[in-house]
């Protein structure tokens, strides 16, 4: 399963960089909005620090206005993926950008009804919203578990890409249902290389070589 993060964030999208597990970027009007930077001017300096796929997503509701954003925000950079959401005006434009050879991410799905529609659109990616499902009682996972068996069932290339994942249970959960992405807040990931058994681990390995080469040295 490729890890996106889920920010716009400059500083979170470098530190997860550095880790060299980081397969792509998504944001969405919110996450552009808490950075105070235009939507283009944004996505241009994500496109400088991650070298994978850049959601960035249409700020429209009309299909007209998805489309004319949505060439504009292809054109900045080869790794950009339009993202729209999966409105009846959305799917339009998903099917019209798909056919002009753009990549495009079909957002804001909570059913596999939706999914279908936007997988026969020609969606790059479809994002079913995990957390966003389990806070009205429904269990999000069950979504995913859902549409990836129906996209291969009919052989379907639209990749799933879990989205509102926000534990790392819901990461576990997704990567064992077969989503191909999972989209994570910088938190979430940092929070997947906490173990306490690793860190006690660590802490003996060092104190025992510390112990014997320091008792080597003493006696010589």
């Amino acid at each position: 399963m490729k890890f996106f993060l889920d920010t716009a964030n400059l500083e979170e999208l470098k530190s997860g960089a550095r880790w060299g597990i980081i397969d792509g970027v998504t944001t969405n009007p919110s996450l552009i909005a808490k950075e105070g930077v235009a939507l283009e001017e944004q996505i241009r300096r994500i496109c400088e620090i991650i070298d994978g796929d850049i959601s960035a997503e249409v700020v429209a509701v009309k299909a007209d206005e998805m489309l004319e954003q949505g060439r504009r925000l292809a054109r900045i950079h080869k790794n950009v993926v339009v993202k729209v959401p999966l409105t009846r005006d959305g799917i339009r434009a998903c099917s019209i950008l798909s056919q002009e050879g753009i990549r495009v991410n079909v957002t804001l799905c909570f059913s596999a009804g939706q999914a279908l529609l936007a997988a026969k659109a020609g969606a790059y990616f479809v994002s079913p919203f995990v957390g966003r499902l389990d806070d009205i009682g429904a269990n999000g996972m069950d979504l995913i578990r859902e549409i990836v068996q129906i996209y291969r069932n009919y052989g379907f290339n639209t990749q799933v890409l879990a989205a509102s994942l926000r534990n790392t249970t819901h990461v576990i959960e997704a990567a064992k249902a077969g989503a191909h992405v999972g989209t994570l807040p910088y938190k979430v990931v940092d929070a997947l290389f906490d173990h306490p058994l690793t860190d006690k681990g660590l802490d003996q390995f060092m104190k025992d070589y510390a112990r014997a080469f320091q008792t080597t040295s003493a006696a010589i």
